[in-house]
């Protein structure tokens, strides 16, 4: 059983993380919180999903708590928010829009790098501990959405992953890909990094083409 080499997981991670700790410090600026709660929203945003998916697994203390790699890079991207907050905090008094507009953009756009390489990262990590296949993709999922779904919570939103737009399925899709490859012999560098691709396009696309999942139809008027 192929599952990759550790130092593909790590890279992973710490893409992952450095996604979402600059996503989570950005919706903090765009929350208008004070530094540390930026820096807050970028700890927990960046680690929150790894943490989930190392308690899930059993893999205790989680790596994003007790690995200097993942604390150096959540640091990093939370300096990296905060350097270049008065910046943003200026353009967006020059323009209000920008605020909720050019920064959403750009929240959405760190997800969707974020939501692939934990998917598959999550999942790899599942594999390589003999979870069960359905346990893998589930892991795979939880590791993708639990950092934004914390931020999300956190600033009082309702988190995506409880939307309609398509931004679980991806990740849930990316995890699924891992576990079958991996039962088939087939689980290569080569695959691992395409399913990254793969789950980073497809929330891309739902993005820019405004794909949302189908609700159930509602019956009767509202109480």
């Amino acid at each position: 059983m192929l599952t990759g080499p550790d130092d593909l997981r790590v890279a992973l991670d710490v893409i992952g993380i450095f996604a979402f700790a600059v996503s989570g410090g950005l919706v903090g600026v765009r929350a208008r919180l004070d530094l540390f709660g930026v820096a807050v929203l970028a700890w927990l945003t960046g680690l929150g999903g790894g943490v989930v998916r190392d308690v899930f697994l059993g893999d205790v203390p989680p790596v994003g708590i007790s690995d200097p790699r993942s604390i150096i890079t959540v640091l990093v991207a939370g300096l990296v928010v905060v350097g270049v907050r008065p910046w943003i905090l200026d353009l967006t008094r020059r323009n209000p829009d920008l605020r909720l507009g050019g920064i959403g953009s750009a929240v959405r756009h760190l997800d969707a790098v974020g939501l692939a390489v934990f998917a598959v990262a999550g999942a790899l990590k599942a594999v390589a501990l003999g979870a069960p296949p359905l346990a893998c993709v589930f892991v795979g999922g939880i590791t993708a959405v639990g950092g934004g779904a914390i931020r999300d919570v956190l600033v009082g939103q309702v988190p995506e992953v409880l939307r309609r737009e398509v931004y679980a399925v991806p990740a849930v899709l990316g995890a699924a890909l891992v576990v079958v490859a991996d039962q088939l012999g087939m689980l290569t560098t080569a695959v691992i990094w395409s399913t990254v691709v793969l789950v980073f396009v497809i929330r891309v696309a739902a993005i820019h083409l405004d794909l949302n999942i189908p609700t159930a139809p509602q019956q009767g008027a509202r109480p």
